[in-house]
């Protein structure tokens, strides 16, 4: 089982190619209560910081040097499952849309108050704790649905090697399982690329 999330992202990667936006950035986060990796200047030296030092939560501006604050929104959330939030000085829809489908968690527009910050760490951090426990979820269902599609293979292919009903071949699994304390799952894995006989 995951720990659980903490109310609010605890570290937190500013990367920002304007010194003065960087350093103000680094200036409320700390104030409101938060511990500032960077900042940095680009978005590769976000992802390689990141890599080395994994942050929370990842506040990019979306026009940097090189790999720009939305090519790295976007593999910092799959590559690492780094939520991040943007700013900009720009809020036409394009940038806006473009953020959308990166799948960043928050958007802000410069000049950023603390209050505004407050709450967009707030909310993006929500929606990402809940997009992760969604993700683990479905990722438990599949392991669940896998498993029991391998019992059932497995039962039919004793019913067909020994000529037994489905009880019998369920029992089978059942108790091999038990004595192996194993689980059926891991029992009609097994039995299915014939590691184990039953």
């Amino acid at each position: 089982m995951n720990p659980p999330t903490p109310p609010t992202p605890q570290r937190i990667l500013v990367a920002d190619d304007e010194h003065l936006m960087a350093t103000g950035l680094t200036t409320s986060l700390a104030a409101l209560g938060h511990a500032v990796i960077g900042p940095v200047s680009d978005g590769e030296s976000a992802i390689d910081s990141a890599r080395r030092e994994p942050p929370d939560l990842a506040i990019l501006d979306i026009r940097m040097p090189g790999i720009g604050g939305l090519e790295a929104a976007k593999i910092l959330w799959e590559e690492m499952g780094i939520p991040t939030i943007i700013i900009s000085a720009f809020s036409d829809p394009t940038y806006i849309e473009q953020a959308q489908e990166t799948g960043v968690f928050g958007y802000l527009l410069k000049p950023v108050s603390s209050e505004n910050l407050r709450v967009t760490l707030s909310i993006a951090w929500a929606r990402a704790a809940n997009q992760m426990d969604n993700a683990a979820r479905i990722s438990q269902l599949e392991r669940t649905l896998a498993g029991r599609r391998a019992v059932e293979q497995a039962k039919w292919k004793l019913i067909e090697e020994r000529g037994i009903t489905e009880p019998e071949a369920h029992s089978m699994l059942q108790k091999a399982a038990r004595n192996g304390r194993r689980s059926l799952a891991e029992v009609a894995g097994e039995v299915l690329t014939g590691e184990a006989a039953v």
